[in-house]
């Protein structure tokens, strides 16, 4: 059953096949979204193709734990932020053996927001071996269903751009 929202689903199934033409594979590191990338994506026929693995950590001990974020970024930064944001991005590369991933950490709401972070801020990441990781910053509107449907839709087509910039690369150092 697929009750996920067609646009994102369709946006899922062109990084999904994009990443299966070029031989890619992919994963994702998600907090406030809490899985919904990865679910995304794995409504998609095919995904085991491309999708590696989902790293849903929520809490800032799970982002040390399984994606290596380093504690002291977390204290210093605070766990929305963007270097948070890369960290866990990085980490779910190298966790997951991915050619590239994203990563999603944020401030859903309705609460927990500030004058520094309000409700609706989002920081995406994609990581991929061998590049510098590319952060991108967010403030979203809308309650936390908005925002996070908004989030999920920028991390996929900033999966789906990182793609296309991977390829380009590709084929540059091939010759193409």
């Amino acid at each position: 059953m697929n009750t996920l929202p067609t646009d994102l689903t369709t946006l899922a199934e062109a990084v999904i096949k994009r990443a299966a033409s070029f031989g890619f594979t992919i994963a994702t590191a998600e907090s406030c979204t809490g899985g919904l990338i990865s679910s995304c994506l794995t409504s998609v026929p095919g995904a085991s193709e491309t999708f590696q693995c989902g790293f849903v950590t929520y809490s800032n001990e799970a982002k040390t734990r399984l994606l290596g974020v380093p504690v002291d970024a977390i204290t210093d930064f605070g766990a929305v932020s963007d270097i948070v944001a890369s960290a866990m991005a990085e980490g779910a590369v190298a966790h997951s053996g991915a050619d590239l991933a994203v990563s999603v950490t944020g401030i859903a709401g309705p609460g927990g927001g500030s004058t520094d972070k309000p409700v609706g801020l989002v920081y995406l990441s994609l990581a991929q071996t061998g590049e510098d990781a590319v952060i991108k910053r967010y403030v979203f509107a809308g309650n936390r269903d908005d925002v996070r449907r908004s989030a999920v839709g920028a991390a996929l087509e900033l999966m789906h751009s990182g793609l296309e910039e991977r390829r380009q690369s590709a084929e540059e150092e091939n010759g193409s």
